[in-house]
């Protein structure tokens, strides 16, 4: 992929495991190669001339046989992605849900505190 491009995102993990990307989603091929033409590519340029230490991307994976060739791998690329894209609704609704029942159970045991300090004082 292009590092040098302004949408190119790279995050490696506490695990190792690093992810490459183009923000637009514009690369099919990600992260071993962006589109040749692709119509958004512009260089970035707030690191133009810097000096990188030890904080770069680490080494792009080796690209898998018929990269290029074919449409297969951005087709298995993509299925991936809508799997992903299709769970996380469901995952937020549920996160949502437990956030909301642990405000609702801290939202409780402040008023009994407020209603027990009120009988205290009668």
């Amino acid at each position: 992929m292009r590092q040098d491009c302004k949408y190119f995102e790279s995050r490696t993990y506490p695990t190792g495991d690093t992810v490459r990307k183009c923000d637009l989603d514009l690369a099919p091929e990600a992260p071993w190669r962006c589109p040749d033409d692709c119509p958004k590519y512009e260089r970035r340029m707030a690191d133009v001339a810097w000096n990188h230490g030890s904080l770069v991307t680490p080494a792009t994976p080796a690209e898998p046989d018929g990269l290029g060739e074919d449409d297969s791998i951005a087709a298995l690329l993509d299925a991936a992605e809508d799997i992903v894209n299709a769970a996380g609704p469901g995952i937020k609704a549920e996160v949502d849900e437990e956030r909301w029942q642990a405000q609702q159970s801290a939202n409780k045991s402040g008023l009994r505190r407020f209603f027990d300090r009120r009988k205290k004082r009668d």
